[in-house]
């Protein structure tokens, strides 16, 4: 049984803030790429899209349930598997029973049955469950085999409705899953950046958005870091005092290995997989994982 922990509401909450998590979010992104491959990430480069979750007033709770879940289910492209879903009282968003299939019996917290908009986002995460179970992709630890299953959901179209989710005000406030929002922006941010699709006019919630403004300017300094040729000014020159003695940087990222000829490695802006290119000034590096050309300056 999985819980979606990280549901959250009342008044008075403190939700966690910043990018506390970014190590296994970027393990997370390595960890898609080399199991499904390039060609498959990249076939998610459509979203779930608002109407496809969307709840009208008079809509029964069970059958929209189930029609929303099984919007999941279309866009992960999992048609063997059934989603049997149900509300109860709990201390959870919500769980999910991962068994041999093809049923998964998913449980929603009963809250959602009169806080019908976040459907979408519950179901979001406890679906990604079932896929990434499918895949036999998991990390060791609950903390980060939640985090993997969050930035999965992020990454692969359904959980931008997991930052939607985030609200709040003098009367409440709330978050599902266990990124913080701005961690959510970051990964909505990359797969904007790999895919070119903007979620930010879905977002109905304005702190949503605003973690995301957030997570794209931390998002973008990925791809300006040395010895990328796109660096600023002062990361070039502390690259260049760094070649000059070999001397690796861990805050930046980069490592420097070998004598003849010295190489760098750092990751890939795109995958966070670690690449590894000679030390001779500017050149252009491909990524073998996620395909990503990147102009360096070496």
């Amino acid at each position: 049984m999985t819980d979606l922990g990280g549901g959250r509401v009342g008044s008075g909450l403190e939700i966690a803030h910043g990018f506390p998590h970014l190590d296994t979010v970027h393990a997370a992104i390595t960890a898609l790429y080399k199991r499904l491959s390039y060609d498959t990430v990249h076939s998610f480069a459509a979203s779930v899209l608002p109407v496809d979750v969307a709840f009208s007033d008079d809509e029964n709770p069970y059958l929209g349930v189930q029609r929303v879940a099984g919007a999941m289910v279309r866009h992960l492209r999992l048609p063997d598997a059934r989603m049997i879903v149900s509300f109860r009282e709990m201390r959870h968003a919500g769980s999910v029973e991962l068994a041999a299939g093809p049923e998964y019996f998913i449980e929603l917290n009963s809250r959602f049955k009169t806080h019908r908009k976040d459907i979408g986002a519950a179901l979001a995460h406890e679906v990604m469950h079932v896929y990434l179970h499918r895949l036999d992709l998991g990390f060791p630890g609950t903390r980060d085999n939640e985090i993997l299953t969050d930035t999965a959901a992020a990454y692969l179209g359904s959980g931008w409705l997991l930052l939607d989710a985030y609200r709040e005000s003098s009367v409440s406030t709330q978050k599902l899953g266990y990124l913080t929002p701005e961690e959510f922006g970051y990964v909505l941010a990359k797969r904007a950046l790999a895919f070119g699709e903007d979620p930010a006019p879905w977002f109905t919630s304005p702190q949503a958005y605003d973690a995301y403004v957030k997570g794209v300017a931390r998002a973008r300094r990925d791809g300006q870091r040395p010895p990328l040729a796109a660096a600023g000014r002062l990361g070039r020159h502390r690259y260049a005092r760094d070649r000059r003695s070999a001397h690796s940087s861990p805050a930046g990222g980069y490592a420097f290995e070998g004598h003849d000829p010295l190489r760098v490695s750092f990751p890939c802006p795109t995958c966070h997989q670690r690449l590894r290119v000679p030390v001779q000034g500017r050149l252009r590096a491909r990524c073998g994982l996620c395909g990503s050309v990147l102009d360096c300056d070496t």
